[in-house]
């Protein structure tokens, strides 16, 4: 059995996510914890976050998945860019304390021509400082005049964030860092803080990186397992390509309308190493499509 959900607007608050997801037949969902192409962010209601947790735990909700905001680049090239990706990842960490226990992930970054290398480096140490900050309440110095930490509902007992960091598997196109299962172990190994990250393989975006997930399914796996460590995959992005493996473009597409193939989505959904975690749609779909592809995922895993 997977938990199988889809994309939530936050903006009616955390309660309505939990309703809107049980209108869609979904046993988990996803939600962005900010602007997804700005920054801002709405203030966290407790109250509302906690008749979330008593739904979630009454209709057997597996782990949610949290996603930042697409601004954020922790490798780019202006060190303005980066300070606030930090202030963002700082203060969207304390905002999943709230919901503790569950995933947040986001996309490494772009290192826009300064090398992978840099690039692995730079986001490495963001999320330490980020972690950091998470922790200590602090912003940095140089963050937007905008940004509010938000408080923790409850002192930190022992230094520690409830919440395990997801770096998300990515395309490939332009300098987009995580291409590769390698250069996602090598941010891992570089941060203070690898006990706390895992990962997110978005279906679409490892075969437009290159990876057959269609014909080859167990060998990429053995190979994630192999780089990487299979315990550290914790979440699914279950997404068709519009595009031939390999193509580096990241162009998402319904179940039946893609190029990876409805029997190898299915074999995906099925296969006995990534049953339990949450698999995220993002198709380009409206309500009624998210829940004519869960009942359909449904169908094949229950």
């Amino acid at each position: 059995m997977i938990y199988i959900g889809n994309h939530l607007s936050s903006s009616a608050g955390f309660a309505a996510m939990g309703s809107h997801a049980d209108e869609l037949h979904a046993t988990t969902f996803a939600f962005f914890t900010r602007n997804p192409r700005g920054g801002r962010a709405k203030a966290i209601d407790p109250s509302d976050v906690e008749k979330l947790i008593a739904h979630n735990q009454e209709h057997g909700f597996g782990p949610l998945v949290a996603h930042a905001s697409y601004t954020m680049n922790l490798c780019s090239g202006k060190e303005s860019v980066r300070t606030f990706a930090e202030s963002c990842l700082a203060d969207d960490l304390r905002r999943m304390e709230y919901v503790p226990g569950n995933y947040y992930n986001f996309h490494p970054g772009s290192h826009v021509g300064q090398g992978a290398e840099a690039g692995i480096r730079m986001i490495a140490e963001g999320l330490d400082r980020a972690v950091d900050e998470a922790v200590s309440g602090v912003l940095p110095e140089q963050s937007n005049p905008r940004d509010v930490i938000t408080p923790l509902p409850q002192p930190l007992q022992d230094g520690t964030l409830h919440t395990t960091i997801l770096l998300e598997t990515m395309a490939g196109k332009g300098s987009e860092v995580g291409r590769t299962f390698e250069e996602l172990k090598a941010i891992i190994d570089t941060s203070r803080h690898g006990d706390s990250l895992g990962v997110c393989l978005d279906t679409c975006h490892v075969w437009d990186g290159g990876y057959d997930i269609a014909n080859h399914l167990d060998d990429v796996l053995s190979e994630f397992d192999r780089v990487i460590g299979l315990d550290r995959l914790k979440a699914i992005h279950f997404n068709e390509s519009m595009n031939d493996c390999g193509a580096h473009k990241d162009r998402h597409a319904r179940l039946k309308e893609g190029h990876i193939g409805l029997d190898a989505m299915k074999r995906i959904a099925t296969h006995p190493a990534l049953q339990d975690k949450p698999f995220i749609l993002e198709t380009p779909n409206e309500d009624p499509g998210y829940l004519e592809e869960i009942d359909l995922i449904r169908s094949w895993t229950e």
